[in-house]
């Protein structure tokens, strides 16, 4: 199944993120905002991963003192989409 997610993130400088998951597999990731080469680096490192293992791998980053990252917000965006799917 073929889902597209807009997720607007918290405490972090990009502002929303666009994933595309397909059978569980991302198939595409855009961060709108943040630092540009971090966010466009961990979008093409996720693309064609299962949504699991990206969670797996991202969540609970951190990003300086902040309590949350980019990649720990895709991950917090990916579990609401696999949450809504049960």
């Amino acid at each position: 199944m073929k889902k597209h997610i807009e997720y607007k993130t918290t405490g972090t400088c990009s502002r929303q993120i666009d994933i595309d998951v397909e059978d569980g597999v991302i198939t595409d990731c855009k961060f709108h905002g943040g630092c540009m080469g971090n966010t466009a680096g961990v979008a093409a490192l996720v693309r064609g991963m299962k949504a699991e293992d990206a969670i797996g791998r991202l969540r609970g980053i951190k990003c300086g003192f902040k309590p949350t990252s980019c990649p720990d917000q895709l991950a917090i965006a990916l579990e609401k989409a696999l949450a809504e799917e049960k």
